[in-house]
């Protein structure tokens, strides 16, 4: 859909960095953005207008470090309950189901155990972000292309970063094994039959493709729109994408 920060058209910086992981590509990112803000400002910190010019303004600092919060941590430390890890079964589907309904929280069908964390997700971390932050450690039915994590059961090697609460990146340790792979795919398919429109198809002609062997690999998009909204000071999409929604002229 189309708001003031989302848009059909936009314009993203992708790349991947073999034989790198999610870390390296999360310190990248930070000494890529942070150096921006400093080489166009003078310093790291800026002040953002998110309600238009004549509003007033919110200091964004984007100085290194970054904070790093584990999602599924951090949400489990916010409500006090210990999540299974088996984000698959039905089990752990009906125990994020309550927790959402505890809160009150808004999530039209279907209620998916993916579409249940990402809202728990936004209610008490996205929503409170300012200053750029990485959220990582996704889950694995969240995230279908993300390597899964070495140590940490159920999770994967992604974070996303957020700034003034709105995702600017998304990253990861690429999954190169063909046959997980796969499998994730038809786990997406299922959830799309059942109306989660943001889940994929399976896409066999990528699958082949790590069938013919695929290094280690980190991997990157950053969102350049969002980015320039920040430092240009607009807090509308239409006013930086180089191509903005034209509407024909009145005919006399």
């Amino acid at each position: 859909g189309i708001d003031l920060t989302h848009n059909p058209e936009f314009t993203t910086c992708e790349f991947y960095m073999a034989y790198a992981d999610y870390d390296q590509m999360m310190n990248l990112t930070e000494e890529l953005i942070s150096g921006l803000v400093l080489e166009l400002t003078g310093g790291y910190v800026i002040e953002y207008r998110p309600n238009g010019p004549e509003k007033d303004g919110v200091s964004i600092d984007f100085t290194p470090p970054w904070p790093r919060i584990s999602m599924v941590e951090e949400i489990e430390k916010h409500t006090g309950t210990t999540l299974p890890r088996n984000f698959e079964d039905e089990s752990t589907r009906e125990v994020l189901d309550d927790l959402v309904k505890s809160l009150r929280l808004d999530c039209p069908a279907p209620r998916t155990a993916p579409r249940l964390l990402d809202k728990l997700c936004g209610h008490f971390i996205e929503d409170h972000i300012v200053n750029p932050t990485f959220i990582i450690e996704h889950p694995q039915v969240m995230s279908p292309l993300a390597k899964w994590h070495r140590s940490k059961e159920g999770l994967t090697e992604r974070f996303e970063m957020f700034v003034m609460g709105k995702e600017l990146c998304n990253a990861y340790t690429e999954l190169n094994d063909p046959e997980r792979q796969l499998a994730c795919f038809q786990d997406q398919a299922v959830a799309k039959s059942q109306g989660d429109e943001e889940a994929q198809n399976v896409d066999q002609g990528f699958v082949v493709a790590l069938e013919h062997g695929l290094p280690p690999t980190g991997g990157c998009g950053c969102g350049i729109d969002r980015l320039v909204m920040l430092l240009a000071d607009k807090n509308n999409i239409k006013e930086v994408i180089l191509f903005p929604a034209m509407k024909p002229q009145p005919t006399e």
